[in-house]
C-alpha cells in the first residue's frame, strides 16, 4: 500500500481545490477579468500546487526515507525525492 493512501482524503481535497482555482482561471478569462485578478488566481493556483507538492514530499520523506526499513531502501527512497527535486526545481 502506497503511503498516500494514509493522507488519501487530505490529498484528495487538495486537488479538488486546485480544479476549482484551474475553473476560476478559466471562467475570469472567458469573462475578459482585469490582468490583475487572472495574476492573482493564477498565483493562488501555484501556491495551491507548492503546497500539494509539499505535503507529497514530506510523506514520501518520512515513509521512504526516514522509515526505510533497510540502507538500500533509504537509498532508494532519496533517490527518488533528488529527482523529483531537480524535476520540481526547473
Amino acid at each position: 500500500m502506497s503511503h498516500t493512501s494514509h493522507h488519501k482524503s487530505t490529498l484528495i481535497a487538495r486537488v479538488r481545490r486546485l480544479r476549482g482555482q484551474m475553473e476560476a482561471i478559466e471562467r475570469a478569462l472567458e469573462a475578459e477579468a482585469p490582468c490583475a485578478e487572472v495574476l492573482n488566481l493564477a498565483a493562488s493556483v501555484r501556491g495551491a500546487a507548492n503546497g500539494l507538492m509539499l505535503e507529497l514530499l514530506e510523506d514520501h520523506l518520512l515513509s521512504h526515507v526516514v522509515e526505510a526499513e533497510t540502507d538500500k531502501e533509504r537509498a532508494a527512497g532519496a533517490t527518488e525525492l533528488m529527482e523529483v527535486m531537480r524535476r520540481h526545481m526547473k
